[in-house]
């Protein structure tokens, strides 16, 4: 049995690194106009997003604070 090449031995990231991150104060959400809020843990923006989606405002999503940092916070 030959052994395995070096392609076939890769690390997969740990989940708990992924949990990590979701536990870090990253997550913004934005909409269409604006950033509408940063600094939060993924669960916090899911439920800010929530939130904002009843008062319908448009084009809401989450992203990282580096990727909202290119979205003006007021319009």
């Amino acid at each position: 049995m030959k052994p395995p090449t070096e392609s076939a031995v890769t690390e997969e990231p740990s989940v708990d690194a992924d949990l990590n991150e979701l536990e870090m104060p990253i997550w913004s959400v934005i909409s269409f106009e604006k950033r509408e809020v940063s600094g939060f843990i993924y669960e916090e923006a899911f439920r800010r997003l929530d939130e904002l989606e009843k008062k319908r405002i448009a084009g809401l999503c989450i992203v990282t604070d580096t990727a909202a940092s290119n979205v003006p916070a007021e319009k």
